[in-house]
């Protein structure tokens, strides 16, 4: 009986270990989940064995979900549709449905979450709001962790208060147009979220709290000789070590480009989720 006990362990345990982890993708501001797709990182994913499971969305009447056939031992990622004019508690509630309904459906895997600029704030916003469940790495590409300077300007632009407010909003409406300027004007809650740290800010509260027990990873713009890097958050503010909840605690990836999404972000996380021993790699 013993023996017979052993076999079958050793005929089923494998197929338990094939058992693939899950990668959830959360676009940032001004963005939603065909970025991953135009970007080429999809793609690159797809190249490295990873299929496409399925795009989960938002709506009045709840998660929408728009799920695809892929075989359950295959490694597999999601994409998401966050509403990234709101708040960033907001956007963290729908990555929390989302997560929960990925986690019912593959109740025995792992998920990592990636967060691309601003959905790497609202990764971690949900981690420290929701405790980690299944989820075991967040990876954050470009995140503004420490804020950037880049909402501060937005939001004076948009801020029309005062003696001469409408003056002032008539000029910043002929240099950026009336589309940008309502655009910015409805997600002054993202912006005032994503200023760096201070008393009364979101950053400053979240860069305080406990988070959860998992892997951290960050990949970091940074200049070259060629490219200029991010222009839209400095590389310090990239870095998770520098989240004073989370110092020593986040491996980092240096990359030099810019602030949008490519291939190449496709071909790192790739290394990155197939556990690749180094802890840096420069692109």
């Amino acid at each position: 009986m013993h023996k017979l006990v052993f076999v079958l362990l050793l005929v089923f345990l494998p197929l338990r270990a094939s058992h693939a982890d899950i990668v959830v993708l959360v676009h940032g501001y001004l963005s939603n989940a065909d970025t991953w797709r135009y970007s080429g990182v999809s793609a690159t994913l797809h190249q490295a064995g990873w299929q496409y499971a399925g795009r989960l969305g938002f709506s009045p009447a709840g998660l929408v979900e728009q799920t695809i056939t892929a075989n359950p031992r295959d490694k597999r990622f999601y994409t998401l549709d966050l509403p990234s004019l709101a708040p960033a508690p907001v956007q963290a509630r729908w990555l929390q449905a989302a997560v929960i309904r990925i986690s019912q459906k593959n109740p025995d895997e792992k998920i990592t979450l990636v967060g691309h600029s601003a959905g790497g704030v609202v990764a971690r916003l949900m981690l420290v709001q929701s405790g980690a469940g299944n989820i075991n790495r967040l990876i954050t590409i470009a995140a503004p962790h420490l804020g950037t300077d880049r909402a501060i300007a937005a939001l004076d632009a948009v801020d029309s208060s005062g003696m001469f407010g409408m003056i002032k909003e008539w000029i910043v409406r002929e240099k950026l147009g009336n589309g940008l300027y309502n655009t910015l004007r409805l997600s002054r809650g993202i912006l005032f979220d994503l200023v760096p740290p201070a008393p009364g800010t979101l950053l400053f509260w979240l860069n305080a709290q406990p988070h959860p027990e998992i892997e951290y990873i960050s990949i970091i713009r940074s200049g070259g000789y060629v490219i200029g890097g991010d222009r839209v958050v400095p590389p310090f503010s990239q870095d998770m070590n520098m989240v004073p909840a989370l110092r020593g605690r986040s491996k980092s990836w240096i990359t030099y480009q810019g602030h949008d999404l490519t291939p190449a972000d496709g071909r790192l996380l790739v290394r990155i989720l197939r556990n690749s021993p180094l802890s840096r790699q420069k692109n």
